[in-house]
């Protein structure tokens, strides 16, 4: 089995995130993805994007995708040098 290396700084630290979710999300469930931005694709999904305090808020926000039973596409965490370019 391979061998994961994890330093301690990992998950702990804030990251841009994209969270695509089958079909599109009616914004009034903009409170439940505070300070996320919503976008309605055309090809008929949402992508949920913007800063996500840590792993621990990566991970409460998936959950609220799963209890209102909305269907995930994609997480990515985009790389946020290429972002400031």
């Amino acid at each position: 089995m391979s061998e994961i290396n994890v330093s301690a700084e990992d998950g702990y630290e804030p990251g841009l995130y994209e969270i695509r979710l089958k079909g599109h999300l009616d914004t009034r469930w903009a409170d439940q993805f505070e300070g996320m931005s919503f976008t309605h694709e055309s090809d008929g999904t949402t992508l949920l994007s913007g800063l996500v305090a840590d792993q621990a808020a990566l991970h409460g926000m998936l959950r609220k995708v799963r209890d209102l039973v909305l269907p995930l596409v994609s997480v990515i965490q985009v790389d946020r040098k290429q972002v400031e370019d």
